[in-house]
């Protein structure tokens, strides 16, 4: 069987390298990829934009592809799934309806009241004169998200009034992020402990929770600076116990499928909800995203022992149900290495140099932004430019491998925090 993988991140590299260790797959193209995929075994890079639909149709009946995997949000959006299935071709991923849940927050937050899924309270604005004596009656903290897809960048923790304001006027008056920021949603500061939950939803509704993760959103050491699409991620999450998963499946996860089909929309794909455990033990949702999570997916399918290939089969063929997922029991994290004014604007072609020749049994380095120039040198294509995976005994364990393998690895301007994982580390995990 050839699989199409869409994408060009560290998700979609991870996502090939699993799909390819399975006996029953002979080639994995990745659209567009990068330096890493193009040298994974049974792995070939395929010059086509993950946004262009049209293009991903014709590649995948030239190739005669037996599943196509969609790894980011846009082409999800663009609605990539409701075209190749159209067209009679097996994708794994939600339908443009269904994937309205990221591709709009106003849409997902709306739809979690009228079902009764936990959530902070929130208000959505297109116009910053309502917006703002809002914000100062609301007083701070509040969180300020673009409605659109972002990259992982429209969402502002503003710590004061001043900052809060700040962030509206930029979304809604300067346009920060386009048509993205046309609507923001102003939403409740929640306190706890944040977690990410992904799960498998077959086209039956069936859902198989993966392994629990926990991202790092924050730039630097601490949890300070500004949010990113992530610095790092380690699975599992000591937070989210077997009680608390049991409780998220049923209360947040099945009512989210559910809710879909009574409005006439049938999920199938990666269902990733990203949570707040509050003081009390309580998940209340931050946001949905319809795709596996970068950089969770790194962690998470480095303790992946199960064949990835028959569990997307199963979910497409309607027999979630009756398989489950089996992982390596010891903690995996990842440490994200970014270009210099990331997430702001950020310089790119800048050679790598420290790269391992291979991955071991205990860790892996996963390309995200990153090409090869005309000299076959690796270079700096993107923002978060590597994720370095480690896996231990204990998280800690986990923790030194990842950093002993981030230790010589060189390009101009690179930044990475030194602490991540350190909520399980301070539990002695």
């Amino acid at each position: 069987m050839k699989v199409l993988v869409v994408g060009g991140g560290g998700r979609e590299h991870a996502l090939a390298w699993k799909i390819a260790q399975s006996r029953r797959v002979t080639d994995v193209l990745v659209a567009p990829g990068n330096a890493g995929t193009a040298t994974e075994p049974k792995v070939r890079n395929v010059p086509v934009a993950a946004e262009d639909v049209e293009a991903l149709l014709r590649l995948a009946r030239e190739e005669h592809i037996g599943l196509t995997v969609v790894g980011p949000e846009a082409p999800l959006a663009a609605g990539i799934v409701d075209r190749f299935v159209g067209s009679g071709l097996r994708c794994f991923g939600p339908r443009k309806a269904a994937a309205q849940l990221e591709s709009s927050k106003k849409y997902a937050k709306e739809f979690m009241v009228r079902h009764g899924i936990p959530t902070g309270r929130h208000a959505s604005f297109t116009d910053l004169d309502e917006a703002l004596p809002y914000i100062r009656a609301q007083g701070a903290p509040l969180v300020i998200k673009a409605d659109g897809l972002a990259a992982g960048k429209g969402v502002i923790v503003a710590h004061t009034v001043e900052e809060a304001t700040a962030a509206a006027e930029q979304m809604l008056g300067d346009r920060a992020f386009g048509a993205a920021s046309e609507c923001v949603v102003v939403e409740e500061f929640l306190q706890g402990e944040e977690a990410s939950f992904i799960a498998m939803v077959g086209v039956d509704g069936a859902i198989l929770p993966l392994a629990t993760s926990q991202d790092h959103k924050a730039r630097d050491d601490g949890d300070r600076g500004p949010n990113t699409g992530g610095m790092g991620a380690y699975s599992p999450a000591p937070v989210v116990t077997e009680a608390l998963a049991g409780r998220v499946t049923q209360e947040i996860m099945q009512p989210v499928v559910e809710g879909l089909r009574r409005e006439g929309v049938r999920y199938f794909g990666f269902l990733y909800a990203g949570l707040m455990i509050g003081p009390d033990g309580t998940p209340k949702v931050l946001e949905f995203n319809c795709r596996f999570g970068d950089p969770e997916t790194q962690p998470i399918l480095f303790r992946l022992r199960s064949d990835l290939t028959e569990l997307l089969d199963a979910a497409l063929d309607g027999k979630l149900g009756k398989v489950r997922a089996d992982w390596d029991p010891r903690p995996a994290l990842g440490v994200v290495m970014t270009a210099e004014g990331y997430p702001g604007k950020y310089r790119t072609g800048d050679p790598i140099s420290g790269l391992p020749a291979a991955g071991s049994a205990n860790s892996k380095v996963f390309h995200a932004g990153t090409g090869l120039d005309t000299e076959g040198q690796v270079v700096t294509r993107g923002g978060r430019v590597l994720c370095v995976v480690g896996s231990g005994a204990t998280v800690g364990e986990a923790q030194r491998v990842a950093y002993e393998v981030v230790a010589p690895i060189r390009f101009a301007g690179a930044h990475y925090r030194r602490d991540i994982g350190y909520r399980a580390i301070a539990r002695g995990l």
